[in-house]
Formats: structure tokens, C-alpha cells, sequence
């Protein structure tokens, strides 16, 4: 018997297929009118958002939500500017569908072309953060993908109002075909979507660690994202320490909720004792939480700061805290920072501050992560901030896309 979720995602499949050859100036008028309706009813999302905090609240009080998860829910005016600014960021993308990549002429009237086509319907599965749906959606509806939505119970009342209002935007939109997206709603539609190999082709997970796990290991659907965000920053012995303070405080502080925060500072044992003090009085007057190596808590353990500061453990380099709580190690060398972020790190985010263009390149090419920076902050890893307009997510694996991926990932 075929279920009402079946039902939905067969839609969605068959749709798929007409929104592949949509023309590229129909899609951006979409988009256009997905940004205008976003703006124009800012109140009703505000609303929605309000409600899923008010219960968010009770369920972090029953120990049922994590402080972060509550961080990522809440949606504000500039979020909204971020959603709508993200949008008309991807209309002034160019249109990957249909572009030949190469054309070969193998023989005299054979001619072989590589050309660029969409996924098809990709599913994507979310916690907490309401703006995916329209990072995701813009996304795929320019890439020609239909796309099915399964947010959080936790965002419910965000999500609906969210998607609705996108696609009431389109629905009347001439060669916009209908049910190319659809939004799932109850838990159990979760296990329900993961079996569904034969419809959906892509899934982009966003959540916590457990959760990415959790549908990794529970589809046989091709899965793109990323588990953990353990990401570190080295400050190496040629560094600028004014810049050292500037990247590290940022990293961690900015918003350490979000997977691309900085979770390990690793620094080199000859600048340790004039950087590590300061930074980490920065650190104490932001409310971070310290958990030293003992060469590190030697340096800190005097200084009466005001937060709590205690010995690391071999399990905090492994841990993606997503809150303000920060590992610290003093490392002999960058050979041994590299190998630190080899063997613990995510493969996500990791930078180094140094002035040194020897070490610069020995870690941007040693270092096993999709995204390396060089005197920048690990919150700069996003899709936006690369110009992409937006993305789908993070990718750690090495097959198809890695880094946060775009529109080239969904083709």
C-alpha cells in the first residue's frame, strides 16, 4: 500500500523532472518573488519563530533541548535580511544547468559533450535552524531540483510558516511546476523519508553530530554533509599576535554555536607565554569556559580569572562543545599542530596565524580539511561568505563536493 508519505515524494520526483528543463529567467522571477514575499511578511515569521522559543524554552528546562539548538532557532529581523539577501544572491549566479563542461570530437560527425544536469530530488533533514529551508530551497529551485523538507519538531511552527509563504510565492508562477517541494512534518515521517532509495536521490543533513550519524547510518540514499564540526586554530610561533588575538576571539566567541566555530587552540610553545595570558583574559571577560593541557594550565592557573578554567582530558579534543567552552594545547612545532588536527579534527574547518609563508604552505597542503584558512577566522567557512549566495551545507566527504557547497554541488 502506498503511504500519503510516498504519495508526496512521488509527486515531488515527478515534478523533478519538468523543473529540470525550467528556463533560467522563469526560475530567477521565482526567486525574486520568493525574497519579496519573505520581506513582506516578516511579522507572520516572527510569530511562527516566537512560538517554537516559548516551547523551547520548557524543553531546555527539562533537560529535552540543548542551549545551542535554542541558539540556532531563534529567527530575528537580520536573520530574515540574511534569508532575503541570500536569495537574490543566487538569482545573480549563473544558471548550471545545461552548461557543457567539455566538448570532444572523437570522430568525423561524432562529437562527445559533457554537460551539466540536476540531481533530481534531493531530501534534506534538519535541527533547529529555520533558515535552511530557504538557503535549500533557492538553491535547488535554481539547480533544477525538487526538494522535500524535514525539519525539526523543535522549528515546527517557523518551518511551516517559512515554506509556506515560499511556496505561495511561486505557485502561480507560469512553468513552475506544482509539488516540486514538499515539507514533512511529524518524527516519524524521518525514518519513512530514509527509506525512500527509489525516489530520492540526494540527502543533505544539518544537525548535530548524532543526528548526521543517526542518517548516515540509517539509508541506503548517497548522504552530503558533514557529522562534526571540530575545528582548530594554530597559532604558530612567526604569527602577528595582534592578528592571533583578532582570529582566535572570533572564532570561538562570534557565535559558538555553529559547526565552523573554533573548538581547539593549539599554540607554539615560544609564543605561549606572551599569548596565551591575554587571550585568555578575552576569553574569561566573554564567559568561555577553558580546558587546558598542563603546559597551558600552568600559564592560566594563576591569573584568577573569573570563568571556570580546568584540565583538559583526552575526550575534548574529540568534543564539538557548540557552546563557550574552549580546548587548549601547547604544541612544540606545526608538524605536531598538523598532526593534532589530523588525528582529532573533523576535516571541516582549520586555520593557522603566521607571517611565515613556509608554514603557510606546509599547512594549507597538510592539513586534511575541506576548508583552510590563513589568518582568518574559521567563521568565515560558508557558502555566503564564498559567494556561492548561499549553500546546502558543509561537506567533509572527498567524493562529489567538499567544502560548503553551492549550487556545483547539485548538479
Amino acid at each position: 500500500m502506498i503511504t500519503e508519505i510516498e504519495t508526496k515524494v512521488a509527486a515531488a520526483k515527478k515534478a523533478s523532472i519538468i523543473l529540470a528543463s525550467v528556463a533560467t529567467d522563469i526560475k530567477n522571477h521565482a526567486l525574486g518573488e520568493m525574497a519579496e514575499a519573505l520581506d513582506s511578511h516578516r511579522s507572520r515569521i516572527l510569530e511562527a519563530n516566537a512560538e517554537d522559543l516559548e516551547d523551547a524554552k520548557k524543553l531546555v528546562e527539562e533537560g529535552k533541548l540543548s542551549r545551542a539548538l535554542v541558539d540556532r532557532l531563534k529567527v530575528t529581523d537580520d536573520k530574515i535580511d540574511g534569508m532575503i539577501a541570500g536569495i537574490r544572491d543566487v538569482i545573480k549566479l549563473d544558471d548550471p544547468v545545461g552548461k557543457t563542461l567539455s566538448a570532444t570530437s572523437l570522430d568525423d560527425g561524432l562529437d562527445l559533450y559533457q554537460v551539466c544536469c540536476p540531481i533530481g530530488l534531493i531530501g534534506t533533514v534538519f535541527e533547529s535552524r529555520p533558515d535552511v529551508v530557504p538557503q535549500i530551497m533557492s538553491l535547488c529551485l535554481k539547480s533544477g531540483n525538487a526538494t522535500i523538507f524535514k525539519g525539526g519538531s523543535e522549528a515546527l511552527h517557523s518551518n511551516r510558516a517559512i515554506f509556506e509563504i515560499l511556496v505561495e510565492a511561486i505557485e502561480t508562477i507560469d512553468g513552475m511546476p506544482d509539488g516540486a517541494f514538499q515539507l514533512m512534518e511529524t518524527r516519524e515521517e524521518v525514518m519513512d523519508v530514509l527509506k525512500l532509495d527509489d525516489y530520492i536521490d540526494l540527502l543533505i543533513p544539518r544537525g548535530s553530530n548524532a543526528f548526521v550519524r543517526f542518517i548516515q547510518e540509517n539509508t541506503k540514499i548517497p548522504v552530503l554533509g558533514h557529522a562534526d564540526g571540530i575545528c582548530s586554530v594554530y597559532v604558530d610561533d612567526r604569527a602577528d599576535l595582534d592578528k592571533a588575538y583578532n582570529v582566535c576571539f572570533d572564532a570561538k566567541v562570534q557565535y559558538p554555536a555553529v559547526c565552523n566555530a573554533m573548538e581547539t587552540l593549539l599554540i607554539h610553545r615560544d609564543i605561549a607565554d606572551a599569548f596565551l595570558p591575554k587571550i585568555a583574559q578575552m576569553y574569561s571577560d566573554a564567559s568561555v569556559e577553558l580546558r587546558c593541557d598542563d603546559r597551558s594550565y600552568r600559564i592560566v592557573e594563576g591569573m584568577k580569572l573569573p570563568e571556570a578554567v580546568s584540565r583538559a582530558t583526552e575526550e575534548d579534543w574529540k568534543t564539538e562543545y557548540d557552546d563557550l567552552i574552549l580546548s587548549i594545547k601547547i604544541v612544540d612545532s606545526i608538524d605536531e599542530a598538523i598532526d593534532h588536527i589530523n588525528m582529532y579534527g573533523s576535516h571541516h574547518t582549520d586555520a593557522i596565524v603566521t607571517e611565515d609563508a613556509a608554514n603557510r604552505k606546509k599547512f594549507i597542503d597538510l592539513v586534511d580539511s575541506s576548508s583552510v584558512m590563513v589568518n582568518a577566522s574559521t567563521r568565515f567557512a560558508d557558502g555566503f561568505r564564498y559567494g556561492k549566495g548561499a549553500e546546502v551545507g558543509i561537506s567533509t566527504n572527498k567524493i562529489h563536493a567538499r567544502g560548503p557547497v553551492g549550487m556545483e554541488g547539485l548538479v
